[in-house]
């Protein structure tokens, strides 16, 4: 028997002065957001009848503020200053995530899969595994192949948090994807750590 076809009113709101949705549901929250940022995002742009341009081109000035938070990043990480670290990755990676829909998606995905990655470590370097664990799996997702560190990562995460046997099965599939990579030949690290881990379920 068909299902016959439902159709739902939503009680949809539009503020007359910024044109912005509302709605009452709270489960369109994010939808209506979502919706609402595109609408600010093409209103803002700077080009005939507001018409977005084509996917290549990017703002080259959102891409050297991303670069300079990451580097800033990366200079508090080494003087030690974590949470500090951790704020300017913070920064970058909503920077790099609000990046209009319409702009390229590799350059997303390769700023916030090394974004991740480095919070990451910051995060490993206070001992916070859990949050480490997170942001390596992030950055894996966003690029599973010619990315040691973030399947490293996490797989130390993994194993600091005594979750061994996921361990296991996060570096061995990690070094499954990096050995059929370009950088095949620095996979030693990895290999260190699942033997270790390897050590470390025959112990437990």
């Amino acid at each position: 028997m068909e299902v016959p076809e439902t159709f739902t009113q939503l009680s949809l709101n539009i503020d007359p002065a910024s044109k912005a949705i509302s709605c009452d549901d709270p489960n369109l929250s994010s939808d209506i957001e979502e919706l609402n940022k595109l609408h600010r995002n093409i209103v803002g742009l700077d080009t005939p009848n507001q018409i977005p341009l084509p996917p290549m081109p990017v703002n080259p000035k959102r891409s050297v503020q991303i670069t300079k938070l990451r580097e800033s990043g990366n200079a508090a990480y080494k003087k030690g200053t974590f949470p500090e670290a951790i704020n300017l990755y913070n920064l970058a990676i909503r920077m790099a995530s609000d990046r209009p829909t319409w702009e390229a998606s590799g350059l997303v995905r390769e700023e916030l899969s090394a974004l991740y990655g480095n919070r990451a470590q910051a995060f490993i370097a206070q001992q916070n595994w859990a949050e480490g664990a997170v942001d390596a799996e992030c950055s894996v997702e966003l690029k599973r192949v010619g990315n040691i560190k973030g399947w490293w990562r996490r797989g130390h995460c993994l194993k600091e948090m005594g979750r061994l046997e996921e361990a296991a099965e996060w570096v061995k599939t990690g070094l499954e994807f990096e050995k059929a990579g370009p950088d095949k030949q620095n996979v030693g690290e990895l290999e260190t750590l699942s033997r270790d881990i390897n050590k470390a379920l025959e112990k437990s």
